[in-house]
């Protein structure tokens, strides 16, 4: 039943645990020590870990629980693998997302082929193995000298109880080979101005009540720890005073692992598990940051959706990978990116004029018919006054569409989607997928992961992605959607003006659309933003934020 190897070459586990309350950094705390880590020679990769009962993210709101991140192999997951992809600048698996719905849904797999040998299957232990072999599949797939899993939630839901319970099973067998993480959240009462443990030091009893004791705890709070709240937690809890690592707010989550050096995590971490630096840390991460904190440029951008308001609250984390994209773009052209989030539905009820105040719009991913019209508009007021746009997914689709009604003449042109009735299905759903909707199979069943997109020489499309690949014309982006261009239209759209800069391989698929005479009007089928690192922007963005800057001189 358990992995009892114990030598130095075996395997290192970090599991990172939330406490106090969601929303400390987590994700970006894995990422960040998992990039400490592999600056220091190892290689590392991460899992996420969602106590939901969905199988996985690809049928949750957006608004409810934030992008959906698509891998190369075509997975729905966590905003978080995003991040890791981001740091450790590589490509995470599926192998290394899971979910309460998909544990729960493998071992009732097992069950029914018999694969338990006639035993009565339990919650326990049943379901702490199934989780715990899963994360030796992912090592086996990674290769990974050292993984770390991040557990989703907090500390002392019921929700993620079980997940700990694996951990604690994992840290039994192989005490040397198994470290825990916990962030928290140190609050500072603005009546009171003084910065609080108490929240934290119940947080790690409820933690020690799962069988499990933090190595290391990560302080979030909005100013740094000082020494007598290290002390008083280290005292409390337990825990070595240095393990206290302070993490408070900053400017941006490429900071987090440079901050985190100066408490020396990674050093200490490497002690713990008996192992020496291969070489020096973060050299290529720190030159990346001091250019970003060189760049004085600014450059205004909207991004034009309908997924980033809740209740009273504005949140952004639906588009995160389009907002970390397009730092990237800054990054490389020295700018400052100021974004501004334009709700579609304002567009329709108050007209475009807000618009002349930026130097670029997007209009990223979507779904449904809600606020397709104020995205329309956007996109007619672009191409019109030569502002530069880029749309993505949905954003590709919308700018077919208003060309098709303003510039083809086909009035009542849309997407099926949003009128499944009208007369010029502009884009339509993709073959295949109507019989699944029939089905009403929606989970893990449009058009996901990465696929081959043939660019067109000579387009802008070509140009950005020359910068990067040279002459090749052939490139892999990942795609999430149900509907495409609806070919019917394509040749009457290239004769008005419109160029197919992207197909599929065998030209079946239009990818990439352009309009060339414009100083950048791209639509993307393809999400560009997936695969966007901050060691290795996306060319589309680079170049989007170069344009804008250009128009913006002049």
């Amino acid at each position: 039943m358990a992995n009892k190897k114990t030598s130095s070459k075996a395997t290192k586990y970090i599991f990172v645990v939330g406490g106090v309350m969601s929303g400390v950094g987590k994700g970006v705390t894995t990422a960040s020590i998992g990039r400490i880590l592999q600056s220091k020679g190892f290689n590392v990769s991460a899992i996420k870990v969602d106590p939901y009962i969905n199988v996985d993210a690809g049928t949750m709101n957006p608004v409810e629980h934030g992008e959906v991140f698509v891998t190369e192999d075509g997975d729905e997951t966590d905003q978080d693998i995003g991040n890791y992809e981001r740091f450790l600048n590589k490509n995470i698996y599926r192998e290394n997302y899971m979910t309460t719905g998909r544990v729960y849904q493998t071992v009732i797999e097992k069950e029914r082929n018999l694969e338990y040998k006639g035993k009565c299957v339990e919650v326990v232990p049943h379901i702490p193995m199934e989780i715990r072999d899963r994360i030796y599949k992912a090592v086996e797939k990674t290769k990974a000298e050292i993984m770390i899993i991040e557990i989703g939630g907090t500390v002392g839901e019921y929700q993620n109880l079980l997940f700990l319970e694996a951990a604690r099973m994992m840290k039994l067998y192989n005490p040397k080979d198994v470290a825990f993480v916990m962030v928290t959240y140190l609050p500072i009462p603005n009546k009171i101005g003084e910065m609080k443990t108490k929240p934290t030091q119940y947080a790690i009893r409820t933690l020690n009540g799962a069988g499990i004791q933090p190595d290391f705890v990560v302080a979030r709070s909005r100013v740094s720890i000082d020494e007598p709240r290290r002390k008083k937690i280290a005292i409390n809890c337990n825990i070595d005073q240095e393990a206290v690592i302070s993490a408070p707010d900053i400017d941006s989550i490429y900071d987090v692992p440079i901050n985190f050096e100066k408490n020396e995590l990674g050093a200490r971490i490497l002690k713990q598990f008996g192992l020496r630096a291969r070489k020096k840390d973060l050299v290529d991460w720190r030159k990346m940051i001091s250019k970003v904190k060189r760049a004085k440029k600014e450059v205004n951008i909207g991004i034009v959706g309908k997924y980033f308001t809740t209740g009273d609250f504005c949140l952004s984390d639906s588009y995160i990978s389009v907002i970390e994209a397009l730092k990237h773009g800054c990054m490389v052209n020295g700018a400052v990116p100021k974004l501004h989030w334009i709700n579609t539905e304002d567009i329709e009820k108050e007209g475009t004029k807000s618009l002349k105040q930026y130097d670029g719009i997007i209009v990223p991913q979507g779904w449904g018919s809600r606020g397709s019209e104020g995205k329309i508009e956007t996109i007619k007021y672009c191409r019109e006054k030569g502002l530069p746009y880029f749309g993505l997914c949905y954003g590709m689709q919308m700018a077919a569409i208003e060309f098709a009604r303003n510039v083809c003449g086909y009035k009542d042109a849309n997407s099926e989607e949003v009128a499944p009735k009208t007369t010029n299905p502009i884009i339509h759903i993709m073959p295949e997928q109507k019989e699944l909707l029939a089905k009403k199979q929606y989970g893990g069943t449009i058009r996901l992961g990465g696929w081959p997109c043939k660019i067109k020489k000579g387009t802008h499309l070509a140009k950005a992605y020359e910068k990067k690949f040279g002459n090749k014309i052939t490139v892999s982006e990942r795609h999430r959607h149900r509907y495409e261009f609806n070919s019917a239209y394509r040749k009457e759209f290239e004769e008005k003006g419109m160029t197919i800069a992207g197909t599929s391989p065998d030209n079946k698929i239009v990818e990439a659309i352009e309009i060339t005479d414009h100083p950048f009007f791209i639509g993307t089928q393809f999400h560009p933003e997936y695969i966007s690192r901050p060691l290795d922007p996306h060319p589309l963005f680079v170049e989007f934020v170069k344009v804008c800057l250009s128009l913006k001189k002049k």
